[in-house]
């Protein structure tokens, strides 16, 4: 939104809740300011609020995406920057979503050339075409429905995910599979079917929002299950590393952090009150987990799913949750 922002003349504030004045942007920040924009964090943190103005004029920048939003941002908007804009990019995490961002720019009228995913360079004096297009469904979201699938009991069927999507997130299909679940994906539909789990090692480098429900299933499967390669869940909502360590935990859970991943043992969890850290994928990622062991589990802050799944309460009712909200 920042980066949007600066595609117009005059000033403006970006601020949020709690949580977004905790997420890191100085990054990004710096790579508008090479660009001829003007970016600042009120309270010099790299952090918001930041105050933009604009406009943005093109220029070379050079940026470390250790999230793949900061490479994003810029890929959607330079090209409508008054200039050229040249990107260097000596590191990217989750690569699948800046892929999923060049299919979208490029069937919509915008012009670049890439080495590779290291370096961009796009002309400026761009603009989008209008479009009409069905959206694909999330394969993120749907990482809650599939891993509950995947537990002792379950089978599953989620209808309206595109297997040849670019999402990263459809390898949680490839995941569950080298667990031990059977999953079944046809033109229209993949169904998941509960099997014994066993632990497996898995770099989530390229699909970090899968951490907190492959974490969960980690407590189900036989032997020990290690999420590796993942730095950056620790600067999304939450340090997702550090709280699903913690939340799990709570519940019985046997969990070690590492500087980049967790290790999941298996373990006999049991119903608790655990927090959500107002975080919507741990909220989504601790319910799965209490409609699947004894005892009630009451998961604080629970509104936080409504940021990118408002109905995940009422779809885990339909499939048989014992599962209620409250206020």
């Amino acid at each position: 939104m920042g980066s949007c922002a600066l595609l117009r003349e005059g000033m403006a504030v970006l601020t949020g809740d709690e949580q977004i004045r905790r997420r890191p942007a100085g990054p990004l920040a710096q790579s508008l300011n090479d660009l001829g924009a003007k970016v600042r964090s009120t309270r010099g943190t790299g952090t918001a609020p930041f105050v933009i103005e604009g406009r943005l004029r093109g220029g070379e920048t050079t940026i470390e995406a250790v999230t793949s939003q900061y490479l994003s941002a810029l890929l959607i908007n330079c090209p409508l920057a008054d200039g050229d804009t040249v990107i260097h990019v000596p590191l990217l995490n989750e690569a699948p979503y800046v892929e999923i961002t060049l299919d979208w720019i490029r069937r919509h009228g915008i012009e670049l050339d890439q080495d590779d995913l290291r370096e961009f360079r796009m002309p400026g004096g761009q603009q989008y075409r209008a479009f009409d297009r069905a959206i694909p469904a999330d394969w993120s979201s749907a990482t809650f429905f599939l891993g509950a699938g995947a537990l002792e009991g379950n089978e599953i069927v989620l209808r309206g995910l595109d297997m040849a999507d670019t999402q990263g997130d459809k390898a949680v299909a490839d995941y569950l599979r080298e667990m031990g679940a059977e999953v079944t994906a046809g033109e229209d539909a993949i169904r998941v079917r509960a099997k014994e789990l066993v632990g497996r090692e898995f770099d989530l480098n390229a699909t970090p929002d899968a951490l907190p429900t492959l974490a969960v299933l980690g407590c189900f499967a036989r032997g020990e299950t290690r999420l590796v390669n993942v730095p950056q869940a620790r600067i999304k909502e939450t340090d997702r590393i550090a709280v699903m360590a913690q939340e799990l935990r709570r519940m019985g859970g046997r969990v070690e952090e590492l500087e980049d991943g967790i290790i999941v043992h298996e373990s006999k969890l049991h119903g608790a009150e655990v927090d959500g850290h107002e975080d919507h994928r741990i909220v989504m990622a601790l319910a799965v987990a209490g409609c699947a062991i004894p005892g009630t589990t009451v998961v604080h802050g629970a509104q936080a799913a409504a940021v990118t799944y408002p109905e995940f309460a009422h779809h885990m009712r339909s499939l048989g949750a014992s599962l209620e909200t409250m206020e």
